[in-house]
């Protein structure tokens, strides 16, 4: 046989091993690098081959690669594809059981295996690291290294421990390899595992045929809107990614005329099999899921990948989006929000993340010396309820602030807990507020993600063909109301710039009840896109917890816009006063619906000459009031409440509290004013 090249070698493993004729981009000077014996971090996006990268190398190293895998999914697909391709690979984890595991290990000591698949777990088992110097591996590969950074979107406390729990095999080689890992975690993933002088690989984020589009619509709107989206064939085999098990299942019911199977971590692992199966082979061409859906699941075709909420970090974000169009046809991925979303990923991260209080109050209750057991920790914090007790004790020992041993026996650790602490949690506001920020960014979507992970090869050109490169035709110009309050906005800022969005909305819609905080968030993103404010993250303590909001900045353009650049703004989705005028044709002249707590009322026709008289008389009166106050005249009123006065004739103050749009405020400043009127039409 004749003698070959590393980089012979390396093509040759590659095509009689895998069947590849070639590499793809940038997959042969990792492969070079790892088999060279260098450490390496390898950061590519979802399909574009990072599994080659530690398999090429391992087998050309000889001997057996140990690849640590965080998902038992993961680690069965990688090993059956190995498998199948006459590798000889074994696995150890919880899925197996424990004469399948220490048969494998035997494999593995007697040289048998080329790789060895476990989990991060297995390396605490007592015993087992020491184990495997007996026979130590030729190359470590990390997957999903991002879980070892608590900088990471899905850290894992058991992969944190990983680089200390390898320090016997110090001469080995490491190669780390994720899809999702901004600069901060990939900096992070290099000191946790000790890497040295690591080659970085950090490129590929590009995908030139994935087209994202971005939504903003309300959550009973969205099962509608996505059956819509779905009901073409082209635009399946589709993923839909709901943002809790509860709605997945709802989701998959309200998918109309869609063969839609719900997955998520509730259900039996039998169960799960089943719709991964089916989907997997096409006999379910919609699958509903969380993000327990996706890991080592490789569906070349998936023409669509919808988010029925936000996301609660763009890395997360982006590594589900990577599985549509791995075959490299044209495939969209569809992100559905609204400001209410913000809300439930804020109540998870207070359940996952307890007030520094808490924390320092389990803390407390340990011995200064020796140890006590966590049941009876429990025990004694009072005025801490077990789940509380439970995510503390668990941040308490990421952190370092106490030392848990067989499982349940904890003492103290350092003193300088809190501060690692507050800096993950407030790591885990700025992921939700930079996934905020990318629904409101007004340039392209893909040149903003390729930004975010830091591919300084890519020369972040515009896609061409996301919905801010191509802009579909729901964009529209503003309408009259939203006009109106870009006005108000404007001039709020204009006396009293920074200030911050839940203000600004009190400030800029009390004149009408009916704009919402979701439409007014719509509103700032077009102003946003337009250069006319800027959105900015501050925060501010209270009761020892960090609170982040979002303030609004007025820009130059802001400052100087006229009447005709307000009117040139597009803003995405419906028109919210044609919608809310419509609502109000069919009220005035039909019976208003049961179960209101008011009586019926009908327009009278022979009262319909009188309507014009009295509107006409109450908009003279709100121009003058305007005109006093400085605002503009739907500042006090809009025509809206003045056609509900017009038609409901209310003659009492409590009367006109029950008119659509009259809220107390609004009765107490202008109720006597406007009941004279109403009395003497």
């Amino acid at each position: 046989m004749p003698d070959h090249s590393p980089s012979d070698r390396l093509l040759q493993l590659l095509q009689t091993r895998f069947g590849y004729s070639e590499f793809r981009p940038r997959q042969a000077a990792v492969c070079q690098a790892v088999a060279d014996g260098r450490d390496a971090l390898v950061v590519m996006p979802t399909g574009a081959g990072k599994s080659l990268c530690y398999q090429i190398p391992g087998l050309a190293r000889g001997g057996t690669t140990l690849v640590i895998s965080p998902l038992v999914a993961l680690i069965e697909d990688q090993v059956n594809r190995l498998l199948s391709r006459g590798v000889k690979a074994g696995r150890i984890h919880s899925g197996r059981g424990r004469e399948e595991s220490r048969e494998t290990f035997r494999s593995y000591l007697r040289g048998e295996l080329e790789f060895l698949f476990i989990a991060p777990e297995r390396l605490a088992v007592p015993g087992f690291a020491e184990m495997l110097k007996q026979h130590p591996p030729s190359l470590i590969a990390v997957d999903e290294a991002h879980c070892i950074s608590h900088w990471g979107h899905d850290f894992r406390p058991d992969y944190r421990l990983v680089g200390e729990r390898l320090e016997g095999l110090k001469n080995t080689p490491i190669v780390a390899l994720t899809a999702t890992a901004t600069p901060l975690v990939q900096k992070d993933i290099c000191v946790q595992l000790k890497l040295r002088d690591p080659s970085l690989f950090i490129h590929g984020f590009r995908r030139e045929n994935l087209a994202i589009q971005v939504v903003d619509a309300l959550p009973s709107e969205r099962a509608d809107r996505i059956s819509a989206v779905l009901a073409d064939p082209e635009r399946r085999p589709a993923i839909v990614y709901a943002p809790t098990r509860k709605k997945s299942e709802e989701l998959a019911r309200e998918l109309r005329g869609l063969k839609a199977a719900a997955y998520h971590a509730g259900m039996t692992s039998a169960d799960r099999e089943d719709v991964s199966v089916a989907f997997l082979n096409g006999t379910s061409d919609v699958i509903v899921a969380t993000v327990a859906f996706g890991m080592g699941i490789d569906k070349a075709n998936v023409r669509t990948v919808v988010h029925a909420a936000l996301p609660g970090s763009l890395e997360s974000y982006y590594q589900e989006i990577g599985r549509g169009g791995r075959d490299g046809l044209p495939s969209q991925a569809i992100l559905f929000h609204c400001y209410s979303d913000r809300k439930t990923h804020e109540f998870f991260l207070d359940r996952d993340h307890p007030d520094t209080a808490v924390l320092a109050k389990v803390r407390a209750a340990v011995p200064p010396t020796g140890s006590v057991l966590a049941d009876e920790l429990r025990g004694s914090v009072r005025g801490v309820d077990a789940e509380d007790f439970e995510k503390a004790l668990e941040k308490l020992w990421m952190h370092g602030g106490v030392k848990i041993e067989h499982g349940e026996a904890v003492s103290l650790g350092i003193e300088g807990w809190k501060k690692p602490y507050e800096e993950q949690r407030k790591h885990r506001l700025a992921q939700l507020d930079s996934m905020q920020a990318f629904t409101e960014s007004g340039g392209c979507r893909m040149t903003t993600l390729i930004r975010h992970f830091g591919d300084t090869e890519d020369g972040t050109r515009a896609c061409g063909i996301c919905d801010r490169c191509a802009p579909v035709a729901n964009v529209r110009v503003l309408d009259e109301l939203e006009r109106g309050i870009v006005a108000q906005t404007l001039a709020s800022l204009s006396g009293r710039d920074g200030q911050a969005v839940g203000r600004l909305f009190d400030e800029a819609t009390s004149f009408d009840s009916r704009v919402t905080r979701s439409g007014f968030e719509r509103i700032l993103s077009a102003l946003a896109r337009a250069r006319m404010i800027e959105v900015l993250q501050s925060e501010f303590e209270k009761d020892g917890k960090v609170i982040s909001y979002r303030r609004i900045a007025l820009l130059a353009a802001g400052k100087r816009a006229k009447a005709e650049d307000v009117a040139a703004i597009e803003i995405d989705g419906d028109s919210m006063a044609g919608a809310r005028a419509a609502k109000v044709k069919k009220k005035l002249g039909t019976t208003r619906r049961a179960g209101d707590g008011r009586a019926p009322v009908v327009a009278d026709p022979e009262r319909a000459s009188e309507l014009p008289k009295l509107f006409e008389d109450l908009r003279a009166w709100r121009l003058a009031e305007a005109k006093k106050k400085g605002v503009p005249a739907f500042r006090v009123l809009t025509d809206r409440v003045l056609y509900a006065i017009c038609e409901e004739r209310p003659t009492t103050e409590d009367a006109l509290r029950m008119v659509p749009g009259m809220g107390p405020k609004l009765v107490q400043a202008y109720g006597e004013a406007i009941l004279g009127r109403v009395n003497g039409a």
